[in-house]
Order: C-alpha cells, then structure tokens, then sequence
C-alpha cells in the first residue's frame, strides 16, 4: 500500500483496512508502504502472497507486477499487460472502439483546438491517473482557456483540489473527451477469461454533480444506490459492456468499470475505463456491491486472495 502515486493517501486506507481484515480471519499478514526498494522490504516481511492495495501510476498500471512477476511472488489483481492497458485511457479508449464498444468521443492530446473541435461540455483528464485526480469537467470557453491556455501547472494533486488548473506542461498527458450528462454507474466483475463474472451495478449521486475526488473520499452527502436502479435492458447492457471490457483488457482479479448513461431508454450507456486495483475504503464501491451479492468484506478480501496468482 502507499507507494508514490498521487493516490498514496487512499491506498493508504485501503491497505489499512485489507490488513485489519485479513489478521481479524487469521492471515499472518503484514503491511508493506512500498518504498524505494520494494525487493528488499517484501524479502524482510517474509512475504509468499502479495495482495495489491495500490493505486495508481507504479502500482496500477505494471510496473509493481512487473517486479512480482520476476519475484515469482503470487499477487492479487490483473497482470502485467491487463494493468497496463487499463490504466493508459488513450490505449483502452483505442481498445474499446477497435473492439466496437461504445465510449465518449474524445481527443488526444487535449489542446485549444481539439477540445474546441470536440465541443464543450468536455472532461479533461491525465491519461494515466485514477481516482479522479486531476479531472475537471470544462462547461465553457473561459474555463477552457483557463485550463489550457495559462501558465505551465502540475496535474492536480489531491491536495491541491481536484479543480487545480491542468494547463501548460500538463497539455500532452491530458486527454478530452465529451462531458455525458446523466446518469454515473459502476459495475464490479470478478475472475479471469471466460471465467469472468459481474458482481454488481452501483449508480453514484453526488450532491455536487459531479464525481469528483472530493465527492468519492472527502463528501458524506453522495449517495450510492446497489443495485442501480435501471431499465432491465439498460442494467444488461451495462453489466455485459463492463464484461466484455475486462476481457477485453486481459483483467484478472476484481475490477471496477465506471460508464455514464444519459438516461434516455434509446441512448446507448458508455464506457468509460476499467480500474484494476478498486478502492477498498469505507467510501469504495467494490466493497459496496460485494455486499449486495452476500459477500461480507472479509469475505471480499478472502476472495480477492484465493484469485492470486502469477500471471506469465
């Protein structure tokens, strides 16, 4: 858990509650903030099974599964390829419209010009952050210019607030895409290939409006409805597109697809990415859906374990 992402401080908590619910089922479990010599601190802990309570860029996207790979130390989630290709949104953005899924129409990298082509209401968004870091939703021209058009400016850290301005150095990391008004829903699956099953659908109802970071970690007012209550074509749609794209994207383990929906029966629900390493907070959704399909957390967590494996 830990580790230098932006999102250290959810992994953080995610790992501190994995860890009390493996040592309160009887685990000899440790908990490792992944440092600079991540070899040498899982040799000390003795470690035979790695669970990933990461999030974000060295621990989503490859790089830490990489080295367990190497390791030969057996660890939850997806593998090398499947963590890569989910966390890079310009690659599986690719992914999803060669393999005919539907998915907002979008623009890389985001410029003035190709955001203005686009058409606003737009999202901008780092190609390889999660957790919403970094996102903001640009309804009009002057907040466009504001984000694109200003002074050089880091992606937007936790810290900082979410609506912290993107532009500058930041421009060719940043992808656009279309702002979909409606409905935000989440779709838990679990298991690999063929073996692949969803576990459940979440609709997200921010007071703000918008699912932001805030809105997921900070905010007690977002209201989460398991299952989503939609039209039984929409709810199988949702549930088979979240399917297809964590086949799609080689995942393993537990992931989470997040999709937007207008609303409207004749509009198409669209995805929109595929997140490996779900949030395991008090606030997460993962374990919000577990619950309603029986499975207590540690019971999530034990699931989550017995799926551990190498994967090449």
């Amino acid at each position: 858990m830990g580790g230098r992402s932006l999102e250290r401080a959810v992994s953080l908590e995610s790992g501190a509650a994995v860890l009390a619910a493996l040592r309160e089922r009887g685990w000899d479990a440790v908990g490792i903030d992944l440092g600079d010599d991540p070899g040498r601190q899982l040799a000390e802990a003795g470690a035979g099974l790695v669970f990933l309570a990461l999030h974000g860029r060295w621990g989503e996207d490859g790089c830490i599964q990489g080295l367990l790979e190497s390791l030969r130390l057996p660890y939850t989630g997806s593998g090398v390829l499947g963590s890569a290709l989910a966390m890079d949104k310009l690659v599986s953005k690719r992914l999803f419209e060669g393999a005919g899924l539907p998915t907002p129409r979008w623009a890389f990298p985001a410029t003035l010009a190709s955001v203005r082509t686009l058409g606003l209401p737009a999202v901008l968004k780092p190609r390889a952050e999660g957790s919403s870091v970094g996102v903001v939703v640009v309804r009009d021209e002057a907040t466009l210019l504001a984000q694109l058009g200003g002074p050089p400016a880091a992606s937007a850290a936790p810290d900082a607030g979410a609506g912290a301005a993107l532009g500058g150095a930041a421009n060719a990391a940043l992808l656009a895409e279309v702002y979909v008004a409606g409905r935000e829903l989440s779709v838990a699956v679990f298991g690999s290939g063929e073996g692949a099953r969803v576990l459940g659908t979440v609709e997200i109802r921010a007071a703000a409006g918008h699912y932001d970071y805030e809105a997921k970690y900070a905010r007690e007012d977002t209201e989460y409805l398991v299952p989503a209550p939609l039209p039984a074509p929409i709810d199988a749609r949702v549930r088979e597109l979240a399917l297809q794209a964590h086949r799609l994207l080689e995942c393993s383990g537990a992931t989470r697809a997040d999709l937007r929906w207008s609303g409207r029966e004749d509009d198409e629900p669209l995805l929109l990415e595929v997140n490996t390493l779900p949030g395991m907070t008090s606030h997460s959704l993962l374990p919000k859906i577990a619950a309603h399909a029986g499975w207590s957390y540690g019971e999530l967590v034990e699931a989550i374990v017995a799926d551990a494996r190498l994967k090449a």
